[in-house]
């Protein structure tokens, strides 16, 4: 049987630090967890229809580095992900662009948008930080019984950042009463990263943190790794 084969959606550089972390946290995830994995980069302006240009790959995992090429072609992987329910993990700008993905298409919103590509759109989900985190590092705590608890084994962790726009907290009422959780916050109470329940989808995550920067210290991304189990048990 081949190896199972993850979409790397996003618009590579070479300039961005996430890039490059991603490929060594994939092979330190596929040792540790004893997973044969290839992936291959998917640039969002080749989503032209997901079912049928994604339906080679047994995973997806929408990238940082927003915004991206084709907004369209990112929420359309999203989409693609939930639905058949492949696992999905999204960091920084994925994480973004997975909370407007289900905003539209499950609780209802479906004006839903994002700040940095249309400012003036009727229904901001995604908005600018109060404070940006560029380049910064923090505390969370992780919520009882989460997949993000179980990954890391622990209640709090410490992650690093690249990003200036986060949910917009008015709109978390809706989302959570559509289903989605939020299950990492900051010291501050400030959302992080929400998952789909498991009786929901078997992998359904999003993080506004970039856990992969912890590759390029030859550390093991105890959340990449629990994508990679979850893509090598599918």
């Amino acid at each position: 049987m081949p190896a199972p084969k993850l979409a790397l959606v996003g618009d590579y550089s070479p300039a961005v630090t996430a890039h490059h972390a991603i490929p060594r946290a994939l092979e330190l995830a596929g040792a540790a967890t004893r997973t044969a994995l290839t992936w291959q980069w998917v640039p969002t302006g080749d989503l032209h229809h997901a079912p049928r240009d994604l339906a080679k790959f047994s995973a997806v995992w929408l990238v940082p580095a927003s915004p991206y090429a084709s907004m369209a072609g990112a929420l359309a992987a999203v989409r693609f992900a939930r639905e058949t329910h492949r696992p999905f993990l999204g960091t920084c700008g994925g994480f973004q662009h997975a909370l407007i993905e289900f905003a539209r298409h499950v609780a209802g919103l479906t004006a839903a948008d994002h700040a940095e590509t249309h400012p003036h759109g009727a229904t901001l989900v995604v908005a600018p930080l109060a404070c940006p985190l560029v380049e910064q590092t923090g505390p969370l705590h992780f919520a009882p019984g989460s997949l993000l608890r179980a990954a890391y084994g622990r209640d709090t962790a410490q992650e690093g950042y690249h990003c200036n726009y986060g949910l917009n907290p008015p709109h978390r009422a809706a989302l959570e009463r559509a289903g989605l959780r939020f299950t990492a916050l900051d010291e501050h109470g400030e959302v992080r990263a929400a998952e789909l329940p498991a009786t929901v989808h078997p992998f359904f995550v999003g993080t506004l943190f970039q856990p992969e920067r912890a590759a390029l210290r030859e550390e093991l991304p105890p959340l990449v790794a629990a994508f990679v189990r979850a893509i090598g048990s599918r």
